[in-house]
């Protein structure tokens, strides 16, 4: 698993020990993890998951009176950094 798969993971195991059903979902430049948020979520449970969240690169929170509250963080995949990103053609 690629690094921001770990990490994702990590962030995902410990929303999951506060109480939050949380998912992952990889993509092309990074993993995704996205949790409901109820609404009886208490203030001391808030601090945990904003302290788990602000190890992503980002996150948010979507709040909309049909859907509730939804968290979300993005952990980024590394970029290659060998000379070659481009390609044999593109070495120099």
């Amino acid at each position: 698993m690629p690094t921001s798969g770990v990490s994702a993971a990590a962030i995902a195991a410990r929303l999951t020990a506060v109480g939050l059903l949380a998912r992952l979902e990889e993509h092309a430049r990074h993993t995704s993890v996205e949790a409901e948020v109820p609404k009886s979520l208490s203030a001391e449970s808030w601090r945990e998951v904003l302290e788990v969240v602000a190890e992503a690169d980002r996150f948010g929170l979507v709040a909309t009176s049909l859907n509730g509250r939804t968290l979300w963080a993005v952990v980024r995949k590394a970029v290659p950094t060998t000379g070659d990103v481009g390609g044999p053609s593109h070495q120099r």
